[in-house]
């Protein structure tokens, strides 16, 4: 059999543990890392039911390099295990070839909020009354089974309008991009600091038949502020990443994406953190207007006044 192409290390951890462990995990991976609550889907009723645990996991290249990244991956955990213990990690490689076979096997459709379905490229089934996003799920990107995902989606069914401008700052997989335009939106300007995100999101654009109204691009706000796209200012900016990067992103003026009057959709944030992302926004203009919940993971909307 051929070699392994990549390796996966993941960790099973509380929702309260999870930033740290991705934090970690991050610096080794190579194409970033998903925290991803772990659920079992009741086909019957077509509900998601969430588990009080989230699944923290990362890939890297099984090359020579390998049992090195393996021994600084352990070191660096335990370190944080010092902190608070930490389960050990494990590790799995992983064939290409396999890959999406595991997804076909695990990934089911996920109806979200009261107009949308989630579902796996090779689905053929029609749900009547939901507007289907379709998402062929790739390396360490988003699926929509995580809570953050769906509170956003959520969000964005409210506030998307008929040829609006949608900004998606680390867009991932693309799949918050996608929802806007299937809700509506005329164009998203879709950016990601990861290469590969940058591609899942370009692919899963085309899945989507909204390739013609997503515009994708390595970077981040930074590069919308720059003038990149011709457009500094939308009605609607989205953000779905670990609060602590939403930190930085406040700090160096993700309100000034917004327009007056325009809304700032953010999440990645457990609930402990949303009163400092709250607070963080209201000292740059923006204020609280609604937040969703599940479980222990936030997502928060904010209008700028």
């Amino acid at each position: 059999m051929d070699k392994a192409t990549w390796v996966e290390v993941a960790l099973t951890v509380t929702p309260e543990q999870a930033e740290a462990v991705a934090e970690v995990l991050g610096r080794f991976t190579r194409e970033g890392v998903v925290i991803e609550q772990l659920a079992d889907q009741n086909t019957r009723q077509e509900k998601t039911i969430l588990n009080p645990e989230v699944r923290v996991y990362g890939f890297f290249f099984n090359d020579e390099t390998v049992e090195d990244r393996k021994k600084r991956v352990e070191e660096a955990l335990w370190y944080l295990g010092r902190i608070q213990p930490l389960p050990p990690a494990q590790y799995h490689e992983i064939y290409d070839q396999d890959w999406m076979e595991a997804w076909k096997q695990h990934y089911k459709p996920v109806t979200i909020g009261k107009r949308l379905v989630i579902l796996p490229a090779w689905v053929d089934k029609e749900y009547p009354g939901r507007l289907p996003i379709r998402i062929n799920p790739g390396m360490a990107f988003g699926t929509g089974m995580h809570p953050t995902t769906q509170l956003c989606l959520e969000f964005l069914e409210d506030l998307v309008k008929p040829e609006m401008t949608v900004f998606d700052i680390g867009c991932g997989s693309g799949i918050l991009s996608a929802g806007a335009v299937v809700l509506g939106a005329e164009r998203v300007i879709a950016v990601d600091i990861d290469p590969a995100s940058v591609r899942s999101t370009t692919e899963n654009s085309q899945l989507n038949n909204v390739s013609d109204k997503v515009e994708i691009a390595q970077g981040s706000a930074e590069l919308i502020r720059s003038g990149h796209f011709g457009i500094l200012q939308a009605p609607l900016v989205v953000a779905n990443i670990l609060a602590s990067v939403i930190l930085v992103l406040l700090e160096e003026r993700l309100s000034d994406l917004v327009e007056t009057g325009g809304h700032l959709v953010l999440s990645g944030i457990l609930a402990h953190q949303g009163q400092e992302i709250i607070q963080a926004a209201n000292e740059h203009g923006l204020k609280l207007m609604e937040i969703k919940q599940i479980e222990d993971w936030n997502a928060i909307a904010l209008i700028k006044e």
